[in-house]
């Protein structure tokens, strides 16, 4: 796997629709593997985070966060991501660390799969094998990216804010020291509870939910 590089590192103010506030050190990335416009926010005092990590202290936490356009931007009570994106950055920003958002929409298979998956699941199939149904496989994220994005920040030590125990084993095999997955918190809703009990069923995603059964 090859070395990608920082691109360009620009500071932005964040405002979320229920009033929280933020700063970010948003960084662009040049040589990723799959030439994808991947970013990192840099949340808190990531900077001092990782050094402590470098010395030997507490690893910083990170979040890598796959892209939903529809739970992130519009609020979809469908999947539970935009609540987990809005958690992520109120406590990483308090310890120092990274939300690495990756643009790997509907696991992989892009917007408008996903969008037809939505419309099997209606249908009685879950999330997963929705994906299966269209040619795709249950989960086709690969996260070589955010390993390479990592590196390039300096942080090959780290915290993951993760229910997802494949996130932290692909980054193992990439090279990422994972010191502990902290699960998030359950964040379910009437329109999503089948939807995070077939996480749960399927990929042992560590949430404690009566419909995961």
């Amino acid at each position: 796997m090859d070395d990608a590089t920082v691109r360009s590192q620009v500071r932005i103010p964040l405002r979320l629709p229920d009033g929280y506030a933020t700063t970010a050190d948003v960084f662009s990335f040049a040589g990723l593997a799959d030439a994808g416009e991947h970013v990192a926010f840099g949340l808190g005092d990531w900077a001092g985070a990782r050094a402590r990590a470098a010395a030997g202290g507490p690893a910083p936490l990170v979040r890598p966060h796959s892209e939903c356009l529809t739970g992130d931007a519009f609020g979809s009570q469908r999947c539970d991501c935009g609540p987990q994106l809005r958690e992520a950055l109120e406590r990483i920003g308090a310890t120092g660390g990274f939300v690495l958002y990756l643009r790997q929409e509907g696991r992989g298979i892009g917007l408008y799969a996903k969008l037809e998956a939505y419309a099997l699941q209606d249908a009685g199939l879950d999330t997963y094998e929705a994906n299966v149904a269209l040619g795709h496989g249950e989960d086709e994220r690969d996260y070589t990216v955010a390993a390479q994005m990592l590196r390039a920040l300096g942080a090959d030590r780290v915290a993951l804010l993760t229910n997802n125990p494949d996130k932290a084993s692909q980054l193992a095999r990439l090279g990422v020291t994972v010191v502990e997955s902290v699960p998030t918190g359950v964040h379910l809703s009437p329109a999503n509870g089948r939807y995070l009990a077939a996480k749960v069923r399927r990929f042992a995603h560590t949430l404690h939910i009566p419909a995961a059964r």
